[in-house]
């Protein structure tokens, strides 16, 4: 069984941090949505991983991920020129694939607790294909489907203008040969893509068996702020506390990571948090559910419940930062002046809460 993972597409969503860099390479704790992902395939005993990149964004996906060695993987890059679909994806990557079963993971899906599961059920059960479903009240933004009394896959629906079942379909999937035969079959949808739900719904009407699996532990699709920090609160609740850093006239409370080579000094960090390699924390508060990346200074200010990514600075704010998600190389800090101003340089698509 080999493993497929998708990190293309343009991440609108999450502009501007995405308009020089990959989606699936934001971090979540600390580390790269992307690597949940392949360690997940990897725990799951599927460690032959093709990575379907974009020309975009496709060499920073190579540079961070190597060669699959220190995931225990190898790994496998496929090039797709165009977004045309989760199902071109599978198009492109059959001379890699071989005709064998094999896993589709959305690079930018995080799942709390790994699929070993699912991916234990397919491979000791006669299934053509298995998907994994999420409940929600209201998932009409997705793709839904349909089970009967059996657990089977009766229809799959894209966006369903009425509520027909409340399982949306998630971004892990797991296919025999058949999907093959699908892909290069079904026909590109009225936004001129390769539809998975139509791939799906192309093997339900060949009578072929395609299961469900619910799941019953938390999933993110992590393509707006508030799902990337959804995605830190859950990893952070569950990590274990280290100290590899210094401390000096400071305060932990809760769980804490502290990586190697921070500094944190006349401080509180109140858990969980992270604090990342070479993180400077001096006369300030991080309070919990906060992940802030290597290289950074946060100096007399507050910040919860936030991301911030590598080599930028906070210092000298008179307000607390919090639910935000902090790009690479940010600088900020208080204006100077003797009236009470707002300086700002902002790229396009910016958020700002004042």
């Amino acid at each position: 069984m080999k493993g497929l993972v998708l990190s293309g597409g343009k991440g609108t969503r999450l502009r501007p941090l995405t308009y020089t860099g990959a989606k699936q390479l934001v971090p979540v704790a600390n580390k790269p949505v992307l690597f949940y992902a392949l360690e997940d395939l990897v725990e799951a005993g599927v460690p032959e991983i093709g990575i379907v990149i974009s020309p975009e964004t496709g060499e920073q996906v190579k540079q961070e991920t190597g060669d699959g060695s220190k995931f225990g993987a190898r790994f496998t890059y496929i090039m797709q020129p165009q977004p045309l679909g989760i199902a071109h994806g599978i198009k492109i990557a059959q001379d890699f694939l071989g005709g064998e079963p094999f896993i589709l993971f959305l690079g930018d899906n995080f799942i709390r607790g790994g699929i070993v599961p699912q991916v234990n059920a397919f491979r000791h059960q006669a299934m053509d294909a298995q998907i994994i479903l999420y409940e929600m009240n209201d998932p009409s933004s997705m793709g839904v489907a349909v089970l009967n009394g059996d657990g089977r896959v009766e229809r799959v629906v894209e966006k369903p203008k009425q509520f027909i079942s409340p399982y949306a379909v998630i971004g892990i999937y797991m296919f025999g040969a058949s999907v093959f035969d699908a892909v290069n079959n079904i026909k590109p949808s009225a936004r001129g893509e390769l539809e998975i739900t139509d791939t799906i719904q192309y093997l339900v009407d060949k009578g072929l068996n395609v299961r469900a699996h619910k799941l019953t532990d938390k999933w993110v699709d992590t393509g707006r702020i508030g799902d990337m920090l959804e995605a830190n609160r859950l990893v952070l609740d569950v990590m274990e506390p280290k100290l590899d850093g210094t401390l000096d006239n400071s305060i932990l409370e809760g769980r804490v990571v502290l990586e190697e080579g921070a500094r944190v000094s006349n401080s509180k960090i109140r858990g969980p948090a992270i604090i990342g390699k070479r993180t400077v924390v001096e006369n300030a508060f991080v309070g919990p559910y906060t992940a802030i990346h290597h290289g950074c200074t946060i100096r007399n200010c507050e910040i919860e419940h936030s991301i911030v990514l590598e080599n930028s600075r906070l210092e000298d704010l008179h307000t607390r930062v919090a639910d935000s998600l902090i790009g690479r190389n940010v600088q900020i800090k208080r204006a100077e002046g003797p009236t009470k101003t707002i300086r700002l340089m902002l790229g396009d698509f910016s958020q700002v809460g004042i």
